[in-house]
């Protein structure tokens, strides 16, 4: 599956400073529909309500966190191919094999530029 700009893409942070950070990266690669959720359970309710075609979320929120989130996601029925991409400030190695087995898509470690962004997404869609 190519990379379709057009895909609704949800931003899961809890820090509104990092939202507006992956929005302006987003719309730098060239997406035009991205909506946001200051957290996981936030996140899920817009995830019932529309059809997304990614997920980038932060791992450290509350109450839900990331990585909770992510597991919602893969229980449900609904969602549980949704492509998801994880963004934390930790490259704790036992994150990553979590989260891998939970099923997440991609890992990003912060800080990072939108060239990065647009290879970890590129790699989720096999682009």
């Amino acid at each position: 599956m190519s990379l379709d700009l057009s895909t609704p893409v949800l931003v899961v942070d809890d820090y509104q400073t990092m939202v507006r950070i992956l929005r302006n990266l987003l719309k730098q690669i060239g997406f035009t529909d991205v909506d946001d959720a200051s957290d996981g359970q936030a996140a899920l309710a817009k995830l019932r309500a529309k059809k997304y075609g990614l997920v980038i979320s932060d791992w450290n929120m509350a109450p839900m966190t990331g990585y909770e989130l992510l597991q919602q996601v893969r229980a449900d029925a609904e969602l549980s191919a949704l492509p998801f991409i994880m963004v934390t400030a930790e490259a704790k190695t036992e994150n990553v094999v979590a989260a891998k087995k939970a099923g997440v898509n991609n890992y990003i470690v912060k800080p990072f530029n939108a060239e990065t962004l647009r290879s970890k997404i590129s790699a989720v869609f096999g682009g």
